[in-house]
């Protein structure tokens, strides 16, 4: 059967407000795969009935599909003819069907030509899938969306000794050898899942094993799936597998539902990981680690990740999503779980500060760009644009508000509300927030518009004491972010944590006018009016306040403080955000002041006060390693970007490396004895101590380069004496900005040492692209050209590309332009292959409107390069129109 092949169209919009129930239900799915080296066959049996739900269409059974070539379609056993059935590149309708019947199908693939990654397709010998957002329907002819849940058996067929190794959902169920030296599997999945949570994998893997006995006493096998080279590096996921799971048991009372786990790790995969039922997916980078090859934050990426995939089984595959509008349901309330787990297992307050960071960093550029959108989007061309940090990590500051407003208590009791609701079902964000409510005797309606304003909201802080009287007012105003319309933004229901820290350092009782007594020292004030007034009394003496603790709220604050407030905060604040806050204040404004003297050829100097100010950090004994790391770190030049009218990476660029040069000559001393007080005695060990100190160690280092070739020559003697990869990494990334023999050594070093290991010639690239170094376009360019980079991998295309285009400010905005054309090179040459990766690259250029006209120009012709290409992917279209046409 040969579909129709329809005319390119504009690619069109689909709308949250159009959702519609289906006209059918598919409650039982049995697939059976017949994989070949140049095909795979794949027959579908569902059972399916009308649906009679309110609001489900009285219309024939229309099923999604893409790429599929379609052999023969069967009602009922019979043969259904091209009369009975509408066939076309991507929908199959079948018509005059009775109300319950058995459709099968059977199609032909080539999963070692799909370079999409989506679907099923082959990577270094192993067949794998990838389902979500819409991959289902790149195997079979389905109702691929969420609200479709059944219950699926999987027989898979294939030649032995190629494919030892043959998974998929639930429980294996049945293995037998055939006489072709071929053999077959069959999976039995009990729980009703979405087709997106689908998987199967196929191939010659190394299985790494452990259990783990759940609170009820039920013996679970985990399994961990690598390439036989790779047989080394699977002890620390699997110790985070069962760490997660006994925090999810004690935590939120979840336990793990089959009776194997199981993970596998492919080299080629276009996101981290996937959370299929009992099946995960990863992304090689989020699984293999070991002290050579991995770094410190390279283990902590994978211990959260893991957990954040095992975390899904409730949040995500037991109760799903209704539609994609409400991917924020799973993955903002995922994330949520997976950074509170982070927090338990490390420290919570450098886990808050890395997690805002990421906010701010990728987020709030969102939220002020032609991409922006509410937490649930209300439209979309391609659902695969969605997965964004708007989504993820904003949706997990909503989810964070609940637990905030609520308390912890409060929190769990919604969540078990909403488990005991929804289990098994595909539901809105309407009904957790229902459940939150229900939970807690509290009215939350105003909080739904946190689900549909888009923008980062801005709070606006003013304060006054009043001796006298000894009280102290707090007026707080919300307003819209640059993104949402004045005539649109309704007040939201903000949380805003607060404190008052007296003179002498210490936390002030809180006490509100009307209140009989003080309760406690730290505060979550409800805002749910534009603008609203706290007075405190019994404030005698003026208070240095403490405002939006712990980010209570994802939102831009503003506040007038004085520097030398900012400098008593940092000192003595007891919420260790806020200190590290008025740290980053203090030294962003003086950061755009600098840059600002830069553009008007002044002299650009970092101020003696916020170099004591980091002394005084770099010599307190009270703050733990990895906290003073993050404290002496200068604001990025992503997030000083935000604030210019003007984005102006050179001045920006040369603001922070002229403050970097001050701090290494003014605190050189210190940092030299504190870096060699921290030289490591032992081996490699991933105890908290070891960490915090290699953290602090590293930028001592950083600072120390700076400070000529004494500091060069400490980072060549550590690149040549470490035993570990943190060590390793941080070395070689402070050589690779300087102008030195030892630079082009270690380069070389590097790689000929770990040019067969492909997660870490990542790292090689990587480190590369984001240098400093005026030159680093130029070896960009070349590097395009290497024989290691491979534009088909995500990975190595991640660590090159992506790195120097989202992570390289000034080197990627030069104004002669070479970065916007590699990119729209890059770009161009990926789209048609591999469109999700694509549409991430071009998404650089997003806010191509924020710079001056000359940047502007060149941004602009490479975008409209990109439209005009003839069969543009639906993915990258929808972000070059927008960025095209919407005002950022």
């Amino acid at each position: 059967m040969n579909p129709d092949s329809p005319a390119l169209e504009t690619p069109r919009a689909i709308y949250r407000a159009d959702y519609r129930p289906t006209s059918h239900r598919i409650t039982h799915v049995e697939l059976e795969f017949d994989l070949k080296e140049e095909e795979t066959l794949v027959r579908a049996r569902l059972k399916v009935e009308r649906n009679r739900e309110p609001g489900a269409p009285d219309g024939p059974l229309e099923l999604h599909g893409e790429d599929l070539d379609t052999l023969w379609v069967r009602v009922d056993g019979e043969l259904w003819d091209q009369e009975r059935l509408t066939l076309e590149a991507e929908r199959l309708v079948i018509s005059g069907a009775p109300d319950s019947f058995t459709l099968e199908t059977e199609v032909r693939l080539h999963p070692e030509k799909n370079l999409q990654l989506s679907g099923l397709y082959k990577t270094t010998g192993t067949f794998c899938t990838q389902c979500e957002a819409e991959g289902f329907r790149r195997i079979t002819w389905f109702l691929d969306r969420p609200d479709v849940m059944a219950v699926y058996r999987t027989t898979i067929t294939a030649e032995k000794k190629r494919y030892p190794v043959m998974l998929s959902n639930g429980n294996r169920t049945s293995h037998e050898d055939l006489e072709d030296g071929r053999h077959r599997v069959v999976w039995d999945d009990p729980f009703p899942k979405p087709s997106y949570l689908f998987a199967l994998v196929a191939g010659d893997l190394h299985r790494h094993s452990g259990n783990f006995t759940t609170k009820s006493g039920r013996d679970v096998a985990l399994e961990i799936y690598v390439e036989h080279r790779e047989a080394n590096k699977c002890e620390h996921a699997l110790t985070s597998l069962q760490k997660s799971m006994e925090w999810d048991e004690r935590v939120f009372g979840l336990e793990y539902d089959l009776d194997i786990y199981m993970i596998v790790a492919v080299s080629d995969f276009n996101m981290g990981a996937m959370e299929n039922k009992g099946l995960n997916v990863f992304n090689s980078k989020f699984v293999l680690a070991h002290p050579e090859t991995a770094t410190d934050a390279d283990f902590e990426g994978v211990e959260a990740v893991i957990a954040h995939e095992y975390f899904h089984n409730w949040t995500g595959n037991r109760v799903t999503c209704r539609d994609w509008f409400q991917l924020t349901l799973k993955e903002g309330l995922t994330v949520y779980r997976d950074q509170r787990f982070s927090s338990d297992m490390h420290s919570a307050p450098v886990q808050r500060i890395e997690n805002v960071q990421m906010l701010r960093s990728r987020q709030f550029p969102e939220d002020s760009g032609p991409m922006a959108h509410p937490v649930r989007p209300d439209s979309y061309i391609s659902m695969d644009n969605f997965y964004t940090a708007t989504v993820y990590e904003k949706g997990s500051e909503v989810v964070r508000m609940y637990a905030t407003l609520l308390g912890e208590a409060g929190f769990r009791k919604g969540m078990d509300l909403y488990f005991e609701r929804h289990d098994g079902q595909a539901v809105t964000c309407d009904e957790f927030r229902s459940a939150m409510a229900d939970a807690n005797g509290r009215n939350l309606d105003q909080f739904e518009r946190w689900y549909r304003t888009k923008g980062t909201p801005r709070l606006e802080a003013k304060v006054d004491h009043d001796a006298t009287a000894k009280t102290f007012t707090l007026k707080l105003r919300q307003d819209p972010g640059v993104t949402c319309a004045e005539k649109d933004f309704e007040p939201l229901l903000m949380p805003v944590e607060v404190g008052l820290i007296g003179p002498n350092g210490a936390d002030l009782p809180l006490q509100l006018e009307g209140e009989a007594k003080p309760t406690g020292t730290s505060r979550v004030l409800e805002l749910t009016e534009r603008e609203q007034v706290f007075v405190f009394v019994n404030v005698a003496e003026r208070p240095i306040p403490s405002i939006l603790r712990n980010f209570s709220a994802p939102v831009e604050l503003r506040q007038e403080r004085s520097p030398e407030d900012l400098a008593f905060a940092l000192a003595h604040d007891s919420d260790a955000f806020n200190r590290w806050e008025a740290g980053q204040v203090l030294l962003g404004e003086e950061l755009l002041a600098m840059a600002a003297c830069h553009q008007r050829g002044e002299p650009v100097e970092l101020s003696k006060r916020s170099v004591e100010a980091l002394r005084r950090v770099l010599l307190d004994d009270g703050i733990d390693g990895a906290l003073k790391a993050n404290m002496l770190a200068l604001p990025s030049s992503l997030l000083l970007a935000q604030r210019m009218d003007v984005i102006d990476p050179d001045a920006l660029s040369a603001a922070r490396k002229s403050a970097r040069q001050t701090i290494a000559d003014a605190l050189a001393a210190d940092l030299r004895r504190i870096y060699t007080e921290l030289e490591p005695t032992g081996g490699y060990t991933l105890e908290a101590q070891s960490i915090r100190s290699r953290r602090l160690r590293n930028t001592c280092l950083g600072y120390l380069v700076e400070t000529g070739e004494g500091g060069v020559k400490l980072a060549a003697r550590q690149f040549a004496a470490s035993d570990n990869m943190t060590d390793s990494q941080s070395s070689l990334a402070c050589l690779v900005g300087t102008e030195s023999e030892a630079r082009e050594q270690a380069l070389a070093e590097f790689y000929a040492r770990w040019k067969e290991d492909p997660l870490v010639l990542d790292k090689w690239f990587t480190l590369q692209a984001i240098s400093p170094r005026p030159d680093v376009a130029e070896r960009v360019v070349e590097l395009t050209g290497h024989p290691d980079f491979n534009q088909d991998n995500p990975n190595r295309l991640r660590s090159l590309v992506g790195a120097f285009a989202g992570s390289n400010l000034a080197g990627f905005h030069r104004k002669d332009g070479i970065g916007y054309r590699l990119l729209g090179d890059q770009v161009l040459a990926l789209q048609a292959k591999n469109p999700q990766i694509a549409a991430r690259l071009v998404s650089n250029f997003n806010q191509w409107r924020r710079f001056d006209e000359g940047r502007q120009a060149v941004q602009k012709e490479q975008l409209e390069r990109i439209a005009r290409e003839p069969g543009l992917s639906k993915d990258v279209f929808e972000i070059v129109s927008r960025a095209l046409t919407v005002q950022g």
